[in-house]
This record gives structure tokens, sequence and C-alpha cells, in this order.
């Protein structure tokens, strides 16, 4: 059975690894962009090894998609965006797939409503295969083919399309988490897995009152809603080094925390009520205490391991609980580039207290690929670092990650801040 790129030693590869050179590099060097599209290529069908075709097709609820439509459409965008523009003589794989392997492009056309994803039992998981292949062996002829000057316009198509699919990889195995989480026999995915320890040393960061720079700094691959790289100010404060665990968050629970109105944002508590919150996502209680449902199955909660599964407003009620706040943002980016916190990267993703906004003087890419990041800048809180899932060679210090504050199904965690007089 494959396994996660969390926690098993990553296979043999092929030239150069994930990430590839900048796109503006000089002079170009294909073989290196050659391999590490082959990499990312092939780490999406290392995910998804383990997965019967029945296990590619399940939707389990709105938020999440089938591995099968994550696979067919992370092949869409380089269709897409890649090669109908920039290789002469391209031959679609099939016009119909459009409107099936669209996700939000609304400038690129109608597409399959998101909750209907798990509906389209055709084309099955063979014929994605093939359109995976199809267009693989395109784009190596691209890249192989391409003058220098028509590369200056394809490569940076091409490394975006590279970060995209790895954030398909990551929601690949949280999204067939949450589906085997519904099954009563305790589906797995890799029997292997294990939750990294961390690493968390205690203490904590300070920062001192001070104007920053936070944002992308120019040297490397960038998502738009890094930039523009623009001043900040930090207030005093401390921030934990280590991540919040699952024994300080039982703490929280024998507390009452879930039972505690005054903890809670109105709509926080209104979510919590309603969908009958009392622990963590995937925990579950049995007469011998807790377990949660994790990759590998279920398995016994252990308490020092990071806290996840948790939504924004779980880590808002227990920051409250503590006495303490949420990071913003800007004071993590500031604490986590000088190396002052434990498992920054690698385990959880952690909530900030900052809102999903622009930048001053942020502007979307022009044409469809500038609804990437710009339109989703309402209603959702940033979250810095990255996972367990998250692909190797993904993680960034000024990635923007977002999501609404009732989602729990990723792997999300918090670390604890505290404004100083």
């Amino acid at each position: 059975m494959a396994a996660t790129a969390a926690t098993r030693e990553a296979p043999a590869r092929e030239g150069r690894a994930f990430p590839p050179p900048p796109a503006t590099a000089r002079p170009i060097d294909r073989a290196a962009w050659l391999s590490a599209y082959r990499h990312v290529r092939a780490e999406t069908e290392r995910r998804a090894a383990p997965l019967s075709p029945e296990d590619q097709q399940i939707q389990s609820m709105a938020d999440a998609s089938p591995t099968k439509w994550h696979r067919a459409h992370t092949t869409w965008f380089f269709e897409q965006f890649l090669l109908r523009e920039h290789l002469p003589g391209y031959a679609i794989h099939d016009e119909r797939w459009h409107y099936l392997f669209n996700s939000y492009y609304v400038a690129a056309g109608p597409r399959q409503p998101r909750i209907a994803r798990g509906l389209i039992t055709r084309p099955d998981a063979e014929e994605v295969t093939a359109y995976r292949r199809h267009v693989d062996r395109a784009v190596e002829t691209l890249l192989g083919q391409a003058a220098p000057a028509a590369l200056e316009l394809v490569l940076p198509i091409l490394e975006i399309g590279l970060y995209h699919e790895q954030q398909h990889q990551e929601l690949i195995l949280t999204d067939i988490l949450h589906a085997f989480a519904q099954n009563p026999l305790g589906a797995v995915y890799d029997p292997g897995w294990r939750f990294p320890k961390p690493h968390g040393r205690g203490g904590a960061a300070e920062l001192d009152r001070a104007i920053v720079q936070v944002g992308h700094a120019g040297e490397g691959f960038s998502f738009d809603n890094e930039h523009p790289r623009h001043d900040a100010l930090i207030l005093p404060c401390t921030i934990d080094r280590a991540l919040v665990t699952n024994g300080q968050w039982q703490a929280f629970m024998r507390d009452g925390g879930y039972a505690r109105a005054d903890l809670w944002l109105s709509d926080g508590w209104i979510a919590a009520q309603e969908q009958g919150w009392e622990a963590p996502g995937y925990w579950r209680r049995d007469d011998a205490g807790w377990t949660v449902m994790t990759l590998a199955g279920c398995r016994p909660v252990e308490p020092d391991l990071p806290v996840t599964h948790i939504s924004y407003y779980e880590a808002d009620a227990y920051a409250r609980w503590a006495g303490r706040d949420l990071p913003s943002e800007a004071e993590w980016e500031v604490a986590a580039g000088a190396g002052q916190l434990d498992d920054a990267f690698g385990l959880v993703w952690q909530w900030t207290r900052s809102a999903y906004t622009a930048y001053p003087g942020y502007r979307p890419l022009p044409g469809a690929l500038g609804e990437y990041n710009g339109k989703f800048m309402a209603n959702q809180f940033v979250l810095r670092g990255s996972s367990v899932a998250t692909p190797e060679g993904h993680a960034r210090l000024p990635y923007r990650n977002f999501f609404y504050p009732h989602q729990r199904w990723q792997f999300t965690g918090l670390r604890l801040a505290h404004q100083r007089a």
C-alpha cells in the first residue's frame, strides 16, 4: 500500500525534486522543469494509489471532492490554462469534460455544481488516468519544443499549475479522511501512517513594538494574495513556541469549554450547538476513553500530539478560556521567520486571528487566473504554516491559507499568543 508524504521515506526521484527553479531564471533549465512536473504529477497518483475506484468516487460532504475529481481537475487546469493557449495543434481530450472539471473559474465557462461532483460516475477512474497521460504527454512536448520566448509565457503558468496540484494533493488526503470517518467499518487509508511527534521546547517568543515588512519578498514562487510586501504594525506580544496539544485541549473540555457560551463568538456558539460539538473533529468517545479517526484508522488520542481538526471558532474559544489570544498573521510571520516557533511547518495549519483580506495595494492576476484567490477574500480567516498532509516543497513562510471559521476537516490547530501591555 502506498505511503503518505508526511511520514514515509520518499521514493527515488528522477532529476531535480520539486520545487523547480524560478520561472524567471536564466538560462531556462528545461530538464529541471520537466523533472518538477513529473514529480508533482506522480505524487498525486501515489496518494490516490491506495484507493479503489469506489473510494475515488465518494463525496462525503459539500466541502470535499472525490479523489477522481481532484485528479481530473488538476489535469483540466493544465489543459485549460496552458495547452489550449500555448501548444499549437493541441487536441482537447474531451470537450465535454471541461464542464465536469472546471472548479470555480467563471471566466472559463460553466461548471458542475460543487455539491454534485460525486454524481459524476462517468468518466471512470481509468478514463481519468488516460486523461492525465494525454495531458502529460502534451505538456512534455510543450516543454521540449517551445522556443525560449514562448517559455517566458509558459513557465509562470506551469509553475502555478504545479503548486495548484499540490494543494489538491493535500485535499486528497483530508477529503478521503472525512469520507472514511463516515464508514462504520473503520476504513483505513494507510495502516502504517503515523502523526509525527512535535518538537515543542516550551516557552515563548517575544516580539517588541515595531513596524515590520510582511508578505512575499520577491524571490521564488508566490501566490498573488501574498503581495504586495508592506508595512505592518507589531505590538508587544509573546507567542508560544509550542503548539497546543491534545492533552491541553482535554483540560479545556473537562472544564466545560464546549458548554460555556461566554467563551464563544455568537456564530461559533450557534455552530457548536447545531453540530453537536463536544470535542475536535473525528474524536470519538467509548468506554476506554477518547479515540480519533486518522488515515491509519481509529487510534487512541495521544495527549502529547498537537490538537487538530478544530475550527476557528474552537481555537478562539480555547484562547479565551486560556486567557490568551491567537496570533495575528503578521506576528506569526515575524516570529516564524526568525526561527522562534517550533513546528511552524509540517504538523498542523495554525489559525490566526487575521481575517482573510487583501494586503494594501493588492491586485488580482488578469484573466481567469485572477479568480484563484482574490474573490474569496470575505468571511474567512488566515492559517499559517503547513500540515502533515502538505506535500514536500509546498510550504513557504509568507503562504496564506484560508478557510471559513466553521470548517474543521483540514489538519488545523493552534498556538497561543498574548498581547503585552
